[in-house]
């Protein structure tokens, strides 16, 4: 099994308030995806993703649509570095 990739997100548009984080993590989860989502300083949200080259495709492509109260303007993914350790779930963070 080859090793997990990690990516870091950064969600802009309407996506606090509206069950995004929550609703981040049920997708997450459901596709295999840990790591963490929290809300960012300036009104965005922000994930780190770990997981397998596709689940990770899925979860991004996710991230464009979001819950259907989100209005995403933009995903920003950058690669990261894997955390050690690895997270085993995928969590709602604190806030930045």
């Amino acid at each position: 099994m080859s090793s997990p990739l990690a990516q870091h997100l950064i969600i802009t548009g309407t996506v606090q308030g509206v069950w995004y984080r929550a609703s981040a993590a049920e997708a997450a989860n459901r596709l295999g995806v840990c790591g963490w989502v929290r809300n960012g300083t300036d009104g965005s949200v922000e994930a780190l993703a770990i997981g397998t080259e596709l689940a990770l495709e899925s979860f991004v492509a996710w991230c464009h649509e979001g819950p259907p109260q989100a209005r995403v303007a933009r995903v920003k993914v950058s690669e990261a570095e894997l955390p050690d350790p690895i997270p085993t779930d995928f969590t709602v963070a604190p806030d930045a």
